[in-house]
Protein backbone atom coordinates (compact mmCIF):
# COMPACT_ATOMS: atom_id res chain seq x y z
CA UNK A 1 0.00 0.00 0.00
CA UNK A 2 1.42 3.56 -1.10
CA UNK A 3 1.98 6.22 1.33
CA UNK A 4 -0.80 8.41 0.28
CA UNK A 5 -3.27 5.50 0.75
CA UNK A 6 -1.90 4.30 3.61
CA UNK A 7 -2.06 8.17 5.54
CA UNK A 8 -5.86 8.56 6.01
CA UNK A 9 -6.03 4.95 8.36
CA UNK A 10 -3.01 6.40 10.13
CA UNK A 11 -4.33 9.43 10.65
CA UNK A 12 -7.72 8.03 11.79
CA UNK A 13 -5.51 6.02 13.86
CA UNK A 14 -3.15 8.72 15.51
CA UNK A 15 -6.80 11.05 16.33
CA UNK A 16 -8.20 7.78 17.85
CA UNK A 17 -5.32 7.21 20.32
CA UNK A 18 -4.91 10.92 21.27
CA UNK A 19 -8.96 10.89 22.28
CA UNK A 20 -8.41 7.37 24.57
CA UNK A 21 -6.09 9.49 27.00
CA UNK A 22 -9.30 12.13 27.60
CA UNK A 23 -10.35 11.23 31.34
CA UNK A 24 -13.95 12.63 32.36
CA UNK A 25 -12.61 11.22 35.81
CA UNK A 26 -9.99 13.83 35.76
CA UNK A 27 -12.35 16.81 34.31
CA UNK A 28 -15.30 16.29 37.03
CA UNK A 29 -12.69 16.03 39.94
CA UNK A 30 -11.23 19.77 38.61
CA UNK A 31 -15.11 20.96 38.65
CA UNK A 32 -15.26 19.54 42.25
CA UNK A 33 -12.28 21.63 43.45
CA UNK A 34 -12.52 24.85 41.40
CA UNK A 35 -16.43 24.71 43.28
CA UNK A 36 -15.07 24.33 46.28
CA UNK A 37 -15.42 26.52 49.42
CA UNK A 38 -11.79 28.02 49.20
CA UNK A 39 -13.19 29.65 45.63
CA UNK A 40 -16.21 30.87 47.54
CA UNK A 41 -17.89 31.21 43.86
CA UNK A 42 -14.93 33.16 42.16
CA UNK A 43 -16.31 36.67 41.24
CA UNK A 44 -13.43 39.22 39.77
CA UNK A 45 -11.80 40.83 42.22
CA UNK A 46 -12.80 38.27 45.47
CA UNK A 47 -10.16 36.25 47.56
CA UNK A 48 -12.09 33.10 45.99
CA UNK A 49 -10.98 34.52 42.47
CA UNK A 50 -7.44 34.86 43.50
CA UNK A 51 -7.17 31.82 45.04
CA UNK A 52 -8.72 30.05 41.62
CA UNK A 53 -6.27 32.27 39.63
CA UNK A 54 -3.39 30.66 41.75
CA UNK A 55 -4.23 26.83 41.31
CA UNK A 56 -5.07 27.47 37.79
CA UNK A 57 -1.32 29.19 37.27
CA UNK A 58 -0.30 26.14 39.24
CA UNK A 59 -2.31 23.58 37.19
CA UNK A 60 -0.54 25.14 34.24
CA UNK A 61 2.62 25.30 34.94
CA UNK A 62 2.31 20.97 35.99
CA UNK A 63 1.02 20.22 32.63
CA UNK A 64 4.75 21.75 31.25
CA UNK A 65 3.39 25.13 30.31
CA UNK A 66 5.23 28.76 30.47
CA UNK A 67 2.60 30.57 32.75
CA UNK A 68 1.68 34.40 32.71
CA UNK A 69 -0.47 36.86 34.56
CA UNK A 70 -1.88 39.41 32.73
CA UNK A 71 -3.60 42.12 35.84
CA UNK A 72 -6.63 44.45 34.57
CA UNK A 73 -8.75 46.37 36.06
CA UNK A 74 -12.83 46.01 36.48
CA UNK A 75 -14.75 48.84 37.75
CA UNK A 76 -17.73 48.94 39.52
CA UNK A 77 -18.51 45.05 40.82
CA UNK A 78 -21.80 45.14 42.14
CA UNK A 79 -21.52 43.10 45.82
CA UNK A 80 -23.92 42.19 48.13
CA UNK A 81 -21.71 42.52 51.29
CA UNK A 82 -24.53 41.31 54.05
CA UNK A 83 -27.96 39.72 53.63
CA UNK A 84 -30.86 41.66 52.98
CA UNK A 85 -33.20 42.10 55.38
CA UNK A 86 -36.73 42.05 54.50
CA UNK A 87 -40.30 41.46 55.14
CA UNK A 88 -43.70 42.27 55.14
CA UNK A 89 -47.15 42.14 56.67
CA UNK A 90 -50.27 41.25 55.11
CA UNK A 91 -52.79 42.79 57.53
CA UNK A 92 -52.75 39.95 59.50
CA UNK A 93 -49.30 37.96 59.89
CA UNK A 94 -45.54 39.52 59.42
CA UNK A 95 -43.83 37.25 56.74
CA UNK A 96 -40.06 37.08 56.07
CA UNK A 97 -38.90 36.55 52.79
CA UNK A 98 -36.33 34.38 52.28
CA UNK A 99 -33.28 36.25 50.44
CA UNK A 100 -32.22 33.96 47.05
CA UNK A 101 -35.65 32.67 47.00
CA UNK A 102 -38.26 34.98 47.80
CA UNK A 103 -36.58 38.10 47.50
CA UNK A 104 -33.45 39.34 45.47
CA UNK A 105 -31.66 42.73 45.34
CA UNK A 106 -32.00 44.46 41.87
CA UNK A 107 -28.57 45.72 39.81
CA UNK A 108 -30.13 48.92 39.36
CA UNK A 109 -30.61 49.46 43.36
CA UNK A 110 -29.20 52.29 45.07
CA UNK A 111 -27.57 51.36 48.40
CA UNK A 112 -29.32 51.46 51.73
CA UNK A 113 -27.99 49.29 54.50
CA UNK A 114 -30.60 50.39 56.40
CA UNK A 115 -34.35 48.96 56.93
CA UNK A 116 -37.22 51.30 55.36
CA UNK A 117 -40.70 50.23 56.54
CA UNK A 118 -43.39 51.52 54.13
CA UNK A 119 -46.80 50.97 52.90
CA UNK A 120 -47.71 48.85 49.95
CA UNK A 121 -48.66 50.58 46.67
CA UNK A 122 -48.62 50.14 43.39
CA UNK A 123 -46.64 52.44 41.28
CA UNK A 124 -48.85 54.50 38.96
CA UNK A 125 -51.29 54.49 41.33
CA UNK A 126 -51.84 57.25 44.14
CA UNK A 127 -49.10 59.09 46.20
CA UNK A 128 -45.79 57.15 46.02
CA UNK A 129 -44.57 59.20 49.02
CA UNK A 130 -42.96 56.93 51.72
CA UNK A 131 -44.27 53.55 49.90
CA UNK A 132 -42.56 50.57 48.42
CA UNK A 133 -44.28 50.47 45.11
CA UNK A 134 -44.92 46.71 43.70
CA UNK A 135 -43.99 47.55 39.92
CA UNK A 136 -46.81 46.42 37.98
CA UNK A 137 -45.56 43.55 35.09
CA UNK A 138 -44.64 45.18 31.71
CA UNK A 139 -43.73 48.45 33.30
CA UNK A 140 -40.12 49.60 32.50
CA UNK A 141 -37.56 50.44 35.31
CA UNK A 142 -37.57 54.25 33.21
CA UNK A 143 -41.71 54.46 33.68
CA UNK A 144 -41.09 53.43 37.07
CA UNK A 145 -38.57 55.89 38.36
CA UNK A 146 -41.49 58.35 36.57
CA UNK A 147 -43.57 57.70 39.15
CA UNK A 148 -41.50 57.00 42.67
CA UNK A 149 -40.73 60.50 43.68
CA UNK A 150 -40.27 60.04 47.21
CA UNK A 151 -40.71 56.44 47.71
CA UNK A 152 -39.22 54.07 49.80
CA UNK A 153 -38.18 51.65 47.45
CA UNK A 154 -39.51 49.94 44.10
CA UNK A 155 -40.79 46.13 44.10
CA UNK A 156 -40.43 44.04 40.75
CA UNK A 157 -41.36 40.48 39.55
CA UNK A 158 -38.82 37.92 38.64
CA UNK A 159 -38.99 34.16 37.52
CA UNK A 160 -36.84 31.77 39.44
CA UNK A 161 -35.61 28.89 37.96
CA UNK A 162 -36.48 25.28 38.31
CA UNK A 163 -34.99 25.00 41.42
CA UNK A 164 -36.50 28.08 42.48
CA UNK A 165 -33.58 30.25 43.14
CA UNK A 166 -33.04 33.89 41.70
CA UNK A 167 -30.35 34.01 39.39
CA UNK A 168 -27.12 36.41 40.17
CA UNK A 169 -25.89 38.69 37.70
CA UNK A 170 -22.64 41.02 37.59
CA UNK A 171 -23.06 42.83 34.58
CA UNK A 172 -25.87 45.29 34.17
CA UNK A 173 -27.38 48.56 34.81
CA UNK A 174 -26.27 51.43 37.19
CA UNK A 175 -27.33 52.15 40.47
CA UNK A 176 -30.33 54.44 40.83
CA UNK A 177 -31.74 56.80 42.83
CA UNK A 178 -33.50 53.85 44.98
CA UNK A 179 -33.55 50.84 46.59
CA UNK A 180 -35.08 48.19 44.61
CA UNK A 181 -36.09 44.48 45.39
CA UNK A 182 -36.92 41.69 42.58
CA UNK A 183 -39.41 38.94 44.20
CA UNK A 184 -40.39 35.96 42.51
CA UNK A 185 -43.12 36.15 40.54
CA UNK A 186 -45.86 34.69 42.96
CA UNK A 187 -44.63 37.00 45.78
CA UNK A 188 -44.90 39.68 43.32
CA UNK A 189 -48.83 38.57 42.38
CA UNK A 190 -49.52 38.70 46.23
CA UNK A 191 -48.31 41.85 46.84
CA UNK A 192 -49.49 43.61 44.25
CA UNK A 193 -52.82 42.39 45.11
CA UNK A 194 -52.37 43.68 48.64
CA UNK A 195 -51.55 46.98 46.84
CA UNK A 196 -53.79 47.54 45.22
CA UNK A 197 -56.27 46.42 47.60
CA UNK A 198 -54.57 49.55 49.79
CA UNK A 199 -53.38 47.26 52.61
CA UNK A 200 -49.89 45.77 54.58
CA UNK A 201 -46.58 47.14 54.62
CA UNK A 202 -42.91 46.39 54.02
CA UNK A 203 -39.96 46.66 55.52
CA UNK A 204 -36.99 45.43 53.69
CA UNK A 205 -32.45 46.67 52.55
CA UNK A 206 -31.06 46.97 49.73
CA UNK A 207 -27.35 46.23 51.14
CA UNK A 208 -25.58 46.35 47.57
CA UNK A 209 -22.12 48.27 46.92
CA UNK A 210 -20.29 48.90 43.53
CA UNK A 211 -16.42 47.70 43.69
CA UNK A 212 -13.01 48.81 41.69
CA UNK A 213 -11.52 45.05 41.72
CA UNK A 214 -8.26 43.90 40.37
CA UNK A 215 -8.80 40.75 38.00
CA UNK A 216 -6.25 38.38 36.48
CA UNK A 217 -6.39 36.65 33.05
CA UNK A 218 -3.84 33.07 33.18
CA UNK A 219 -2.09 32.09 30.00
CA UNK A 220 -0.12 29.18 29.46
CA UNK A 221 2.09 28.64 26.17
CA UNK A 222 3.57 25.60 25.19
CA UNK A 223 6.89 25.75 22.82
CA UNK A 224 6.61 25.05 18.87
CA UNK A 225 9.72 23.08 17.56
CA UNK A 226 10.09 25.95 14.94
CA UNK A 227 9.60 29.86 14.65
CA UNK A 228 6.55 32.16 15.59
CA UNK A 229 6.11 32.66 12.07
CA UNK A 230 5.08 29.58 11.22
CA UNK A 231 2.54 26.56 11.80
CA UNK A 232 -0.80 27.28 13.44
CA UNK A 233 -1.41 28.64 16.88
CA UNK A 234 -4.35 26.99 19.00
CA UNK A 235 -5.46 29.41 21.14
CA UNK A 236 -8.00 27.28 23.72
CA UNK A 237 -10.25 29.96 26.28
CA UNK A 238 -12.73 29.42 29.23
CA UNK A 239 -13.22 31.72 31.87
CA UNK A 240 -12.84 30.85 35.18
CA UNK A 241 -14.88 33.65 37.35
CA UNK A 242 -18.14 32.69 38.68
CA UNK A 243 -20.64 35.21 40.04
CA UNK A 244 -19.48 34.76 43.78
CA UNK A 245 -20.96 33.38 46.70
CA UNK A 246 -23.46 35.74 48.92
CA UNK A 247 -23.63 35.95 52.55
CA UNK A 248 -24.55 32.73 54.14
CA UNK A 249 -25.38 31.41 50.24
CA UNK A 250 -23.16 29.46 48.06
CA UNK A 251 -23.33 29.77 44.65
CA UNK A 252 -20.86 26.94 43.73
CA UNK A 253 -20.04 28.13 39.67
CA UNK A 254 -19.46 24.51 38.67
CA UNK A 255 -21.16 24.42 35.17
CA UNK A 256 -20.63 28.03 34.90
CA UNK A 257 -17.90 27.49 33.99
CA UNK A 258 -15.82 25.13 35.63
CA UNK A 259 -16.87 22.58 33.34
CA UNK A 260 -15.09 24.49 30.62
CA UNK A 261 -12.11 25.27 32.55
CA UNK A 262 -12.67 21.80 33.21
CA UNK A 263 -12.35 21.19 29.22
CA UNK A 264 -9.67 23.25 28.56
CA UNK A 265 -7.44 22.01 30.61
CA UNK A 266 -8.20 18.08 30.05
CA UNK A 267 -7.79 18.93 26.14
CA UNK A 268 -4.41 21.34 26.45
CA UNK A 269 -3.39 18.07 28.70
CA UNK A 270 -3.47 16.02 25.77
CA UNK A 271 -2.79 18.11 22.70
CA UNK A 272 0.62 19.71 24.37
CA UNK A 273 1.91 15.54 23.76
CA UNK A 274 0.89 14.80 20.21
CA UNK A 275 0.52 18.57 18.10
CA UNK A 276 2.87 18.63 15.51
CA UNK A 277 5.79 20.44 16.29
CA UNK A 278 5.36 23.48 13.50
CA UNK A 279 1.97 24.18 15.77
CA UNK A 280 1.79 26.33 18.80
CA UNK A 281 -0.55 26.12 21.48
CA UNK A 282 -1.95 28.49 24.24
CA UNK A 283 -4.37 28.38 27.00
CA UNK A 284 -6.50 31.47 28.65
CA UNK A 285 -8.32 30.88 31.45
CA UNK A 286 -9.99 34.40 31.41
CA UNK A 287 -11.55 36.76 34.53
CA UNK A 288 -14.35 39.28 34.47
CA UNK A 289 -16.35 37.44 31.93
CA UNK A 290 -19.09 37.85 34.43
CA UNK A 291 -18.92 41.64 34.64
CA UNK A 292 -18.96 42.01 30.85
CA UNK A 293 -16.45 39.53 29.33
CA UNK A 294 -13.75 42.22 30.26
CA UNK A 295 -10.95 39.87 30.30
CA UNK A 296 -11.46 38.51 27.08
CA UNK A 297 -11.57 41.79 25.51
CA UNK A 298 -8.36 42.68 27.38
CA UNK A 299 -6.48 39.75 25.47
CA UNK A 300 -8.18 40.18 22.27
CA UNK A 301 -6.86 43.47 21.81
CA UNK A 302 -3.18 42.51 23.10
CA UNK A 303 -3.47 39.93 20.26
CA UNK A 304 -4.79 42.45 17.48
CA UNK A 305 -1.89 44.87 18.65
CA UNK A 306 0.85 41.95 18.28
CA UNK A 307 -0.69 40.56 15.02
CA UNK A 308 -1.00 37.34 16.06
CA UNK A 309 -3.74 35.37 14.79
CA UNK A 310 -4.74 32.14 17.13
CA UNK A 311 -7.21 30.00 16.05
CA UNK A 312 -9.71 30.31 19.16
CA UNK A 313 -11.62 27.77 20.74
CA UNK A 314 -13.72 28.94 23.72
CA UNK A 315 -15.67 26.69 26.22
CA UNK A 316 -18.92 28.16 28.48
CA UNK A 317 -20.40 25.43 29.73
CA UNK A 318 -20.06 21.79 29.49
CA UNK A 319 -22.29 20.35 31.94
CA UNK A 320 -26.02 18.88 30.53
CA UNK A 321 -25.29 18.20 27.00
CA UNK A 322 -29.09 17.25 25.78
CA UNK A 323 -29.33 16.34 22.25
CA UNK A 324 -26.50 18.62 20.99
CA UNK A 325 -23.43 20.96 21.65
CA UNK A 326 -24.15 24.90 20.22
CA UNK A 327 -21.81 26.33 18.25
CA UNK A 328 -20.97 29.85 17.20
CA UNK A 329 -18.51 31.30 15.19
CA UNK A 330 -17.05 34.99 14.96
CA UNK A 331 -14.77 36.11 12.56
CA UNK A 332 -13.05 34.75 9.77
CA UNK A 333 -13.57 31.56 11.00
CA UNK A 334 -14.72 29.12 7.74
CA UNK A 335 -11.80 27.15 8.55
CA UNK A 336 -11.67 26.34 12.09
CA UNK A 337 -16.09 25.80 11.99
CA UNK A 338 -15.49 22.84 8.97
CA UNK A 339 -12.46 21.17 11.13
CA UNK A 340 -15.14 21.61 14.23
CA UNK A 341 -17.69 19.84 12.45
CA UNK A 342 -15.31 17.56 11.23
CA UNK A 343 -14.48 16.66 14.82
CA UNK A 344 -17.87 16.32 15.31
CA UNK A 345 -18.67 13.73 13.15
CA UNK A 346 -15.39 11.63 14.18
CA UNK A 347 -16.02 11.83 17.88
CA UNK A 348 -20.23 11.28 17.34
CA UNK A 349 -21.26 14.37 18.88
CA UNK A 350 -23.77 16.28 17.26
CA UNK A 351 -23.42 20.10 16.65
CA UNK A 352 -26.11 22.97 16.08
CA UNK A 353 -25.30 26.76 14.80
CA UNK A 354 -26.71 28.25 18.11
CA UNK A 355 -25.95 31.04 20.47
CA UNK A 356 -22.53 30.79 22.25
CA UNK A 357 -22.61 34.59 24.09
CA UNK A 358 -19.32 34.47 25.69
CA UNK A 359 -15.52 35.10 25.11
CA UNK A 360 -15.39 34.18 21.66
CA UNK A 361 -17.37 37.39 21.04
CA UNK A 362 -14.80 39.34 21.94
CA UNK A 363 -11.91 37.45 19.58
CA UNK A 364 -14.44 37.19 16.93
CA UNK A 365 -15.02 41.15 17.57
CA UNK A 366 -11.14 42.13 16.82
CA UNK A 367 -11.25 40.12 13.74
CA UNK A 368 -9.37 36.37 14.86
CA UNK A 369 -10.79 33.12 13.46
CA UNK A 370 -13.05 32.15 16.82
CA UNK A 371 -16.01 29.82 18.11
CA UNK A 372 -17.79 28.96 21.18
CA UNK A 373 -18.91 25.75 22.07
CA UNK A 374 -21.39 24.94 24.72
CA UNK A 375 -23.44 22.14 25.87
CA UNK A 376 -25.71 23.50 28.52
CA UNK A 377 -25.79 23.95 32.27
CA UNK A 378 -27.96 23.94 35.54
CA UNK A 379 -28.97 25.91 38.02
CA UNK A 380 -27.18 28.66 36.26
CA UNK A 381 -25.66 31.31 38.41
CA UNK A 382 -27.62 30.21 41.60
CA UNK A 383 -26.99 28.31 44.16
CA UNK A 384 -27.93 24.74 42.29
CA UNK A 385 -24.69 24.95 39.98
CA UNK A 386 -23.08 22.33 41.99
CA UNK A 387 -20.89 19.81 40.94
CA UNK A 388 -22.94 16.83 41.34
CA UNK A 389 -25.21 18.32 37.99
CA UNK A 390 -21.93 18.26 35.88
CA UNK A 391 -22.54 15.19 33.82
CA UNK A 392 -18.99 13.60 33.31
CA UNK A 393 -19.69 11.95 30.28
CA UNK A 394 -21.03 15.42 28.78
CA UNK A 395 -17.33 16.71 30.50
CA UNK A 396 -15.74 13.79 28.24
CA UNK A 397 -18.01 14.10 24.91
CA UNK A 398 -16.92 18.07 24.74
CA UNK A 399 -13.15 17.70 25.89
CA UNK A 400 -13.18 15.10 23.16
CA UNK A 401 -14.43 17.59 20.52
CA UNK A 402 -12.18 20.30 21.22
CA UNK A 403 -8.91 18.05 21.56
CA UNK A 404 -10.12 16.54 18.10
CA UNK A 405 -10.75 20.22 16.49
CA UNK A 406 -7.30 21.61 17.80
CA UNK A 407 -5.52 18.93 16.67
CA UNK A 408 -7.29 18.95 13.06
CA UNK A 409 -6.42 22.31 12.56
CA UNK A 410 -2.55 21.26 12.60
CA UNK A 411 -2.99 18.46 9.95
CA UNK A 412 -4.98 18.28 6.69
CA UNK A 413 -8.61 17.84 7.60
CA UNK A 414 -9.30 16.25 4.20
CA UNK A 415 -6.82 13.15 5.78
CA UNK A 416 -9.62 12.03 8.07
CA UNK A 417 -12.00 9.69 7.62
CA UNK A 418 -15.00 9.75 10.02
CA UNK A 419 -15.76 6.60 11.78
CA UNK A 420 -19.12 7.25 11.50
CA UNK A 421 -19.20 8.83 8.19
CA UNK A 422 -22.22 11.96 7.71
CA UNK A 423 -24.74 10.37 9.22
CA UNK A 424 -26.08 12.09 13.02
Amino acid sequence: MSTAASRPATTVAALAHLLDEVSGERMAATVAILAGVPFAGRRVGSAGGAAACAWLAQHLADLGATVTLEPFAVRFVPEVYTTPDVHWHDGRTIRRLSFGRDVAVHLASADQPLTRRGDLAVAGAGDPGGRWLVVPTGMTLFDAYGHAHGAAGLLFGRGVDADGWHYTMLAGPNPGPLPILTLDTTTHTTLHTAAAAGSGWLAGNTPIRRLDVPATNVHGTWPADTSADEGVEVLLTAHYDGVGDHPGLRQPAAADNGSGVAVVLEAARVLARHLPGIARLSVALLDAEEAGALGSAHHAEQLRQAGATPLVINVDGAGNLHQAAAVEGGGPAHALLAALDQAGRHTGLPLVAGPVASDNRRYGAVGLPAVGVGAGMAGYHSPADTPDRVETATLTAVARLVTATGWLVTVDPATLQSLIGDKR
